[in-house]
């Protein structure tokens, strides 16, 4: 026999089906033509069963069904859907389970379709795989069968609507206070900074935070495969990279736009992540006289972070020698700050690296570690090297007078504090 519950998702399946097929004609928004329905076909019902057959029919035809609490959740970091079974989340960087979960195989399609449908994008098993961007910046990813053996998997990665200050990273241990202060000093003197890591490791979200000390007088021009950065200066250009339609035509790529971004007159470049050829575009950029960029790798050093960059430099197909693409890494880029995710689930930056050509004079890239986590204790390389040093250097010029509110108004004082540190870190292999 049917309880109560099992027959108030059933009608919420039927009204649901009656809705969509009379979305067409006239009768004002969607959540007041639910209302109307629900009392024009279930008045018998006591309240209490109307009002949740409401929201049963609302999370069928326009939200997203069970997860909806889920996303209410601003603890709640990524949602990932494993087919119609149990749902899993990720909170303060560890994984758990819920007690969410669909009905079957059709509610958790009917939840792909309404968020994908919105964005002009489509799956289905011709095209079983498909990336899109939420409104708020959310990502999605979608898989479905065949590729996809246990049903449906969606993924959603959510992020903060204004991204997390370089103070808030300082207050959730992702940053220690001097780093961020000397990290705050080379981005304004315009050094090539890249941010690598593993998935999940918040690379974009330090890259955020870092990008907040580029002065607001300057032109930014912001490229990623799915926009995610929220710059807060005034004078700032937003490039996303579009996927080719279901006909196959219209894919912009990130290579395209990095090119694309070079006549726009920028005087700072972020890339969100580089992952293909157009590493060598950005290194060409990079030491062309557009020096100050910002973007991230996937890696799991600073060592492998300019591997993983000639690697993909060399993608581009055009047939440099291996030789020509380590002159331009070495060239281009300044400094790699390494992030990682630790076991209890905190995000951390676990060291900072200054890249250098060989000792043999040779293009190899290399680094010399400045900053590194050990045992949860920060060790630093002291005296820092000249070129680093007089950016801290209490003898130097004062930098010029930052913007109010800006974080390095208390640059002066962090001076004294970086003198202050001890353990110098011993040389990254």
């Amino acid at each position: 026999m049917d309880t109560n519950g099992e027959r108030l998702e059933r009608l919420a399946d039927e009204l649901r089906e009656r809705l969509v097929r009379t979305a067409s004609e006239p009768g004002g928004d969607a959540a007041a033509r639910v209302a109307a329905l629900v009392e024009r076909e279930a008045a018998v019902l006591s309240e209490a069963e109307r009002a949740t057959l409401r929201r049963l029919v609302a999370e069928r035809s326009l939200g997203l069904g069970p997860l909806e609490p889920l996303l209410a959740d601003p603890a709640v970091e990524e949602v990932m859907v494993n087919g119609p079974g149990r749902v899993w989340v990720e909170r303060h960087g560890r994984i758990e389970p819920t007690d969410v979960a669909f009905a079957d195989e059709a509610q958790l399609r009917h939840a792909i379709e309404r968020i994908l449908a919105p964005l002009g994008r489509r799956v289905d098993e011709t095209e079983p795989l498909c990336d899109a961007r939420l409104v708020d910046g959310s990502r999605v990813n979608v898989v479905l069968p065949p590729l996809a053996l246990d049903g449906p998997l969606l993924t959603i990665r959510r992020f903060r609507a204004g991204g997390m200050s370089p103070e808030e990273l300082v207050a959730a241990g992702t940053l220690d206070r001097r780093l961020c202060d000397l990290l705050a000093a080379c981005v304004r003197a315009r050094l090539t900074i890249l941010v690598s890591g593993g998935t999940g490791s918040g690379k974009t979200t330090t890259l955020g935070a870092l990008s907040s000390f580029i002065p607001d007088r300057e032109r930014i021009v912001t490229i990623e495969d799915a926009a995610e950065l929220r710059l807060r200066q005034a004078h700032v250009v937003r490039l996303e990279a579009r996927p080719a339609s279901l006909e196959g035509r219209g894919e912009v790529t990130i290579r395209q736009l990095v090119r694309n971004a070079l006549r726009m007159r920028p005087d700072r470049i972020v890339v969100g992540e580089v992952r293909g050829g157009e590493a060598l575009d950005l290194l060409s950029a990079l030491t062309t006289g557009h020096d100050g960029g910002l973007s991230t790798v996937h890696a799991g050093s600073p060592q492998e972070a300019l591997r993983r960059i000639e690697t993909l430099a060399l993608m581009a197909g055009v047939g440099l020698p291996h030789a020509a693409v380590r002159e331009l890494v070495t060239g281009a880029i300044d400094l790699v700050v390494h992030q990682r995710r630790e076991r209890d689930g905190r995000r951390r930056v676990a060291a900072v690296a200054q890249v250098m050509r060989g000792e043999d004079g040779a293009g190899d890239a290399r680094v010399r570690g400045l900053f590194a986590l050990r045992d949860g204790r920060p060790h630093w390389r002291l005296p820092l090297p000249p070129e680093l040093g007089a950016l801290l250097d209490e003898d130097a010029p004062p930098p010029p007078p930052p913007p109010a509110g800006d974080p390095l108004a208390r640059l002066e004082a962090a001076r004294r504090r970086l003198r202050a540190s001890v353990a110098p870190c011993e040389e990254l292999p």
